[in-house]
């Protein structure tokens, strides 16, 4: 018999990016501008990605590790605030298992130094999934290159 079991936590990382908010809004609802930086491991085989950014819209993304494990992040978007905040939920699969379901926000004010970019996750990791903090450093390495992605794009278009 299967255990089923929810184990809850919150994740929340600030990023100060040198670039218009504007810019960095569109890194997130660009389908050609996100493609480009929307993974944590260069290695990993892409499937296949597609994107309607609107509320309402969702977001697939499919790749497979160096095992040949099918890693799947299938997202709706809730609420979009052009250039302020975007929320989405969203729930990772690792095969046929659904790992964890999630409710995200990313929110973006105009700083001195350009943008600060906020993201707020909470998660619940689903039937005895071990994360050991992974999900934070992939949440981290994303964050490190959307903000690498936009301080140097700057013909990102919408």
């Amino acid at each position: 018999m299967k255990t089923h079991s929810a184990s809850h936590t919150t994740l929340t990382i600030e990023r100060t990016l040198r670039a218009p908010r504007a810019r960095a809004f569109r890194a997130w609802a660009n389908p050609e501008a996100k493609r480009q930086w929307f993974a944590c491991h260069d290695e990993w085989v892409p499937l296949d990605y597609s994107l309607d950014f609107r509320i309402g819209g969702t977001e697939q993304n499919r790749v497979a590790d160096s095992s040949g494990i099918v890693h799947a992040y299938s997202a709706i978007y809730l609420d979009i605030v052009q250039d302020a905040r975007i929320i989405y939920a969203y729930d990772m699969k690792l095969g046929d298992a659904t790992i964890s379901a999630s409710l995200a926000t990313v929110a973006f004010e105009t700083t001195s130094a350009g943008t600060k970019m906020m993201f707020t996750e909470q998660v619940v990791f689903l039937d005895g999934y071990a994360d050991n903090s992974s999900r934070l450093q992939g949440t981290e390495i994303l964050l490190d290159r959307v903000q690498a992605f936009v301080e140097r794009e700057t013909s990102i278009v919408h």
